[in-house]
């Protein structure tokens, strides 16, 4: 391991102090500079990840290309594995290779730490993907922290034993759980001190708990109504009926689980009744949720609506909830997985499981289908952040139509978030996705339509024109069944069928036969339909066909048209791609300010939005119109801004010919009037920025003279 180059992290902050721990992070320390694959294991609640967080803090300076944290808890799936840790990672390759192969050519020749959090119930899938991804990586350390072991070479295994709970209180290690319990009960009740006399009471309900940290922190949950000792006499008589848990843990657990399942059975017990029930049917979301969705999906006659919020509060006051900001209407709630087990063990007791899954199912399935019909207006940002927030429960619900087979229902979830798969960065999952719902779902209909054309635009954004030429067809055939059976014509499913063929054509290099089918799209977009986006795809692809074929003028009105409607709207994402095309334009038509003033407006709106892919066209655009400028220093530094984000996608320049050629000529030209080693220092300055700095500078309009 090296310290060296630029740190770069995605690791969550620190939002609590963590108390002891001294000894366990030197031994992962050690152990990380011993093997490449070090496993946290302990029961549920010990603080394996809390652990795993400030141990992958600490190692930050050693790795030359940084930490990265991969949160596997509300993964259902194995076989997204490899697109969870993708994700994690400044990674964002759409295209058809497999994962495990991008993944492993992505980390052949870095320095860093992969931590996967929770991986108890993905092992089987883990396992030989770690086994893969360490024999192509020399440089790849991964820290795991899981309840079971994964049981391969070089695994070393560092047991997480609970706190010492000693016979003093302070910060030191032999008495950290009295810490924890005090700093928690301060936090939960403010103002809250306890004397000298208070700490032989603390000890003991320390002891009690084992010192597992997970329980300590539901009972300090507890002292706002409880004093030390009332809590540990309650917590006696749950020791005396704990039989009421038994199945939620394995038998094999090590004693002190016993604890856990006391102070989470008492915690259960202290809740009302429609606090039981709404803590079990919680458990029915993945990676979190906020109030509204917790009405929709738990509320009825037995919970009312008007209640829920209120519930939800006093489950966040006892610790069985946790909140933080989030990308909906309000904060984002969450369960620590040992909770929301309990609370699914009571679903299954109710008999409720099946009943909840499908209302989680059919909220997402509505909330896809509001995200569709919002998408092209004033409020796409905020539904990009909403939809990329929700990603797990979407996840959630198309898994359980595949476990289920039910195709019909997983087309028309996978249909309606076609802008989460061609749009937002998520082409791969997409693909993953639709293509087997398609293949459960044969029968003829609106949503299968929508759910090929779909499919379609994921196959493009990978670059895999000879699928999306096949769905292109099949959907042009589902379109004209619909239309042959229903009793009006969505004339917005015409220009998606002109939109998906363009787009193939052009991606293919046949310009001439692109713009033959584009010029048949309407002047102006359809009132309302199914494919409401069509037509600006296709108008933005009429645009970038003509710059192809030279006609810059006439690309750049088809491009001022677009950004015209988009403006009427309000509307963020195509309005991109027509400042785009009005960059593009103006640099063939010899207006190199104006090409760049265009291709930053580009760039901000495609930094707002994520668009790895489109931030990536818009630098190498910038570098393009700075040599355009004589500025060939900017030009090169540009270029290495932009190669760096073509190396998380996979395909450079999207395998574009026309994008390709013009790369290579940028850098020849800036090679030629800087020579080769001041344009190489230029390059490695860009490639070496920081991301966020990296698109400050792009966006930065440059002052001075031309260089």
């Amino acid at each position: 391991m090296t310290t060296q180059g630029q740190l770069a992290s995605n690791l969550p902050a620190e939002t609590t102090e963590l108390f002891g721990r001294r000894a366990e992070l030197a031994q992962v320390r050690r152990m990380l500079g011993e093997s490449r694959l070090v496993t946290l294991t302990g029961v549920g609640g010990v603080g394996k990840t809390r652990l795993a967080l400030r141990a992958a803090h600490e190692a930050r300076p050693s790795f030359r290309d940084g930490t990265w944290w991969v949160d596997l808890s509300a993964l259902r799936r194995g076989a997204l594995f490899g697109h969870a840790v993708a994700e994690a990672l400044p990674l964002a390759d759409q295209t058809t290779r497999p994962m495990i192969d991008v993944l492993a050519e992505y980390l052949a020749d870095r320095e860093l730490l992969l931590v996967l959090d929770t991986c108890e119930h993905l092992v089987g899938e883990c396992a030989p993907a770690i086994e893969a991804l360490l024999a192509a990586a020399p440089g790849l350390r991964i820290l795991v922290t899981s309840r079971r072991l994964l049981g391969i070479r070089p695994e070393r295994l560092l047991t997480v034993a609970p706190l010492p709970v000693g016979d003093r209180g302070g910060s030191g290690g032999e008495a950290a759980a009295v810490a924890l319990l005090t700093a928690r009960a301060a936090e939960a009740v403010p103002g809250l001190v306890f004397g000298d006399a208070d700490l032989p009471g603390l000890v003991r309900l320390c002891r009690r708990l084992d010192g597992l940290p997970l329980a300590i922190e539901l009972a300090a949950a507890r002292l706002r109504d409880l004093s030390p000792a009332e809590l540990t006499a309650r917590l006696d008589d749950r020791f005396a009926v704990l039989g009421t848990t038994e199945e939620v843990v394995d038998e094999a657990d090590p004693p002190w689980h016993q604890a856990l399942r006391t102070a989470i059975g008492w915690s259960h017990e202290l809740c009302g009744p429609a606090e039981r029930l709404l803590w079990a049917r919680l458990s029915v979301f993945a990676g979190g949720f906020d109030a509204e969705a917790a009405r929709r999906v738990c509320a009825d006659a037995r919970l009312p609506e008007a209640a829920v919020d209120r519930l939800l509060t006093g489950l966040a006051e006892s610790s069985l909830l946790v909140s933080a900001p989030g990308g909906g209407p309000g904060p984002r709630l969450w369960m620590l997985d040992t909770i929301r087990e309990f609370g699914a063990f009571w679903l299954r007791k109710l008999g409720e499981e099946h009943t909840l899954r499908h209302r989680h199912r059919d909220h997402y399935r509505a909330l896809a289908h509001r995200a569709d019909a919002a998408w092209m207006g004033p409020e796409q940002i905020a539904w990009y952040e909403r939809t990329v927030a929700e990603h797990a429960n979407f996840r959630a619900a198309l898994d359980l139509c595949l476990a289920e087979e039910d195709g019909h229902t997983a087309t028309d979830i996978g249909g309606a978030l076609w802008f989460l798969w061609a749009a937002c960065g998520f082409a791969r999952e997409g693909r993953h996705y639709l293509d087997r719902a398609l293949a459960l779902d044969p029968a003829p209909g609106p949503a299968r339509t929508k759910a090929l054309w779909a499919c379609g635009l994921a196959a493009l954004v990978q670059g895999d024109a000879d699928t999306g030429s096949r769905l292109t067809a099949a959907f042009q055939e589902a379109v004209a069944q619909d239309t042959e059976h229903a009793e009006s014509t969505d004339a917005t499913a015409q220009v998606a069928a002109v939109s998906l063929e363009g787009t193939g054509l052009t991606a293919s290099g046949r310009q001439a036969q692109a713009i033959a089918v584009l010029d048949t799209a309407p002047c102006s977009p359809s009132a309302d339909g199914h494919y409401e986006a069509a037509w600006f795809m296709a108008w933005a692809t009429r645009a970038l066909v003509l710059i192809h074929l030279g006609q810059f003028a006439r690309a750049a009105a088809v491009a001022d048209e677009l950004c015209a409607e988009c403006v009427r709207r309000g509307e963020t994402w195509s309005h991109t791609w027509g400042n785009y095309m009005r960059a593009l334009a103006s640099l063939g038509l010899g207006h190199a300010g104006q090409a760049a003033a265009h291709a930053r407006t580009a760039l901000d709106g495609k930094h707002r939005l994520h668009d790895s892919l489109g931030i990536a066209m818009a630098v190498d655009l910038l570098a393009s119109a700075a040599i355009a400028s004589g500025r060939a220093g900017r030009a090169a530094r540009l270029l290495g801004i932009a190669e760096r984000i073509w190396h998380t996608l996979g395909a450079p320049q999207a395998g574009m010919p026309e994008f390709v050629a013009a790369r290579s000529a940028c850098e020849a030209q800036a090679r030629g009037l800087i020579g080769d080693d001041a344009y190489k220092t230029a390059f490695r300055i860009g490639y070496g920025t920081a991301p966020d700095t990296a698109i400050a500078y792009a966006l930065t309009p440059p002052d001075g003279p031309a260089s």
